[in-house]
């Protein structure tokens, strides 16, 4: 009997998935519990596995479609089992996510079509593009006859189209005499028209879940500016002997802050404030195409180099691609750092469920009081937003006062 391989659902925020691409094509031998396609959701992707054994006997959606949870992706019919009777009982497979066109000339006349079309035209069909490609590139209004692949045999991925879309537009013919040239007050972008991209994946995501967050939490944001002279000839001392970043060592503060304040590691959950049993700090890391949150789990239990040495290794993966959704999820607070980009203070957006994000600023060097003198000291500002309907403004500034101590001087 034949099995459907459905979309599953891997979060509560899930409801659709992308499919990048079928690890098996049709005929094809599986073995329950190995990887049959790859889908993309939450902003990674995801590997899902063959829930029996047989014969891989027919996709029922092409690669970079997009998908409901819950519906029919593929189709595993059994060893001995006539792959054709169930190709007919499913229809054509991956054909059929294809609704065709009302306006979809006769096979006849189509055939006719295709023999009067020019090599240049016709080309895109004949040359090796991935699916996901194909579509992008249609969604971009982008010319798959002046796209280069880098692909296994010149094969056109969708890397290809999107670093084609981002090359200026060359520029127009010069008019003919009789035609009425532009005013030379209109600007290339008028000339041109608007740029459109798509509202889709990971940036889709991130819109969806910063507006949930912001319609179903009361968010409250408190700034300080404090001197953490300490904490930079700590780090100057320690870095002689591993390396590390002043963002491993807000994660190993917060961390053991969010021990004493517990309230500040929790979520709402209906009638209850749940206080998690871990603490996961989330490590916000900007990407071209949007912004991803792995989780350094059990944070309070790691030391500094040891939390040095997972946040690097999720942010190459980050950059890489490579993370997977057990990476991303779990996180109870998370930490955001645009001082690297010069930036002093923002407003950080709670991560949805969570009731804090800190959110840092650069470090800068100025003039300051301290021991009643006048002196050069490193200041840094945080943000800390956090849900109000949790915890209130004073723990909250109390957090923030301990998230400081541990920094500058460690645990005490």
């Amino acid at each position: 009997m034949a099995v459907e391989v459905i979309m599953p659902k891997f979060g509560l925020t899930m409801h659709d998935g992308t499919i990048q691409r079928f690890f098996k094509a049709p005929g094809d031998p599986v073995s329950q519990g190995e990887a049959l396609y790859e889908v993309e959701t939450e902003k990674v992707l995801q590997e899902v596995e063959a829930p029996a054994s047989g014969v891989f006997a027919l996709a029922l959606f092409e690669e970079g479609a997009t998908v409901d949870c819950g519906v029919a992706v593929a189709i595993i019919a059994e060893p001995d089992e006539d792959l054709s009777q169930v190709r007919a009982r499913y229809g054509n497979g991956a054909a059929r996510s294809a609704a065709p066109s009302s306006s979809a000339p006769a096979p006849a006349a189509a055939q006719s079509a295709a023999s009067a079309e020019s090599p240049a035209a016709s080309s895109a069909g004949r040359r090796a593009v991935s699916p996901v490609a194909r579509k992008l590139a249609a969604e971009l209004g982008v010319n798959l006859d002046d796209v280069a692949g880098t692909g296994p045999g010149g094969r056109v991925t969708r890397e290809d189209v999107e670093r084609a879309a981002r090359k200026p537009a060359p520029a127009p013919a010069a008019p003919a005499a009789s035609a009425a040239a532009p005013s030379p007050r209109r600007t290339q972008a008028e000339t041109r028209g608007p740029q459109t991209l798509p509202f889709r994946g990971m940036r889709r995501t991130i819109a969806e879940r910063m507006h949930q967050s912001l319609r179903d939490s009361a968010q409250l944001t408190i700034t300080t500016e404090a001197d953490v002279t300490a904490a930079t000839e700590l780090r100057e001392r320690l870095t002689r002997e591993f390396d590390f970043t002043y963002t491993d060592l807000l994660i190993q503060a917060v961390s053991r802050a969010l021990l004493r304040h517990p309230r500040m590691n929790a979520r709402l959950e209906g009638d209850a404030i749940v206080i998690a049993p871990e603490v996961n700090v989330g490590l916000a890391v900007a990407l071209e195409e949007g912004l991803i949150v792995p989780v350094v789990r059990d944070a309070a239990r790691l030391g500094l180099r040891e939390i040095a040495a997972q946040s690097r290794e999720l942010g190459e993966k980050a950059r890489a691609g490579k993370l997977r959704l057990e990476d991303v999820s779990g996180g109870t607070f998370t930490i955001s750092n645009l001082g690297t980009y010069g930036v002093d203070a923002f407003t950080p957006i709670l991560n949805p469920g969570e009731t804090g994000i800190l959110g840092v600023g650069r470090i800068v060097e100025k003039p300051a009081v301290y021991r009643g003198e006048i002196t050069r000291r490193a200041m840094m500002t945080l943000s800390l937003t956090f849900d109000h309907r949790v915890i209130d403004g004073a723990p909250a500034a109390a957090f923030l006062r301990t998230v400081l101590e541990i920094f500058n001087y460690g645990e005490r």
